[in-house]
């Protein structure tokens, strides 16, 4: 968030949005993204009636990549374990989980996202992915590595600040 002694200090300088490796650049550029998600992620929250958690809980099924566990979304998520169930009765209430026991041992609960649910997310979501194949478009594969090793450092970073 800017300051007053941010803003005098900038009010004088060039514009320096479009400067490679000008951090303040990148901070107002990665605002803007995340400010368009999340109104895309609202959206479907709404649409679905849904609240922002579930949804990232939905996100965090999704990508998981070995089977997803109430405990291990709790921990993701940063939630009490009351808060996770509620947050999963929700999702299978609305049909957006399926929650299966683990066989070998039926203590081990395993969270899929169900398949029609899955459908309804990519058809929401079809001019977000539509939106990132035409930005990468625009780069050559050299660049888009040197991109996803940014994107990867920068989550591994937020990620320690949990």
């Amino acid at each position: 968030m800017a300051t007053a002694d941010d803003t005098e200090q900038r009010a004088d300088a060039p514009d320096r949005r479009g400067t490679p490796g000008d951090l303040h650049a990148l901070a107002v550029h990665l605002r803007r993204m995340n400010g368009e998600i999340n109104r895309l992620v609202h959206d479907f929250a709404d649409a679905q009636g849904l609240n922002a958690t579930d949804v990232q809980a939905l996100a965090a099924i999704l990508d998981a990549e070995e089977p997803m566990t109430p405990g291990r979304l709790r921990e993701h998520l940063g939630l009490t374990s009351g808060a996770v169930t509620a947050c999963l009765d929700r999702l299978e209430r609305a049909g957006h989980i399926r929650r299966v026991r683990e066989s070998a041992d039926r203590r081990v609960v395993h969270l899929y996202y169900a398949a029609d649910a899955r459908e309804a997310a990519r058809a929401h979501f079809r001019p977000l992915a539509e939106a990132a194949a035409a930005a990468r478009s625009r780069f050559t594969g050299d660049e888009l590595a040197v991109v996803v090793r940014f994107v990867t450092a920068m989550n591994e970073e937020l990620a320690r600040l949990r």
